[in-house]
């Protein structure tokens, strides 16, 4: 997946905040970064591999 995919855009539950979770996606998949580290590589994962997480997260799977 290319590093730097297309349409980034900031998580809805990190507003006003200076350091955020951003989503991109590109024909590969999709990418996630900080937005305190840009220059950093993003984390990223297939369109399914995604699907599956945030799958998860609904699920509460990831609550402690």
């Amino acid at each position: 997946m290319t590093a730097n995919p297309a349409g980034w855009r900031a998580s809805s539950r990190s507003q006003n905040v200076s350091s955020r979770v951003e989503v991109g996606t590109s024909r590969f998949g999709v990418a996630v970064r900080n937005s305190a580290h840009r220059q950093d590589d993003p984390l990223t994962a297939s369109v399914q591999q995604w699907r599956s997480f945030v799958t998860a997260v609904k699920a509460g799977r990831f609550d402690r």
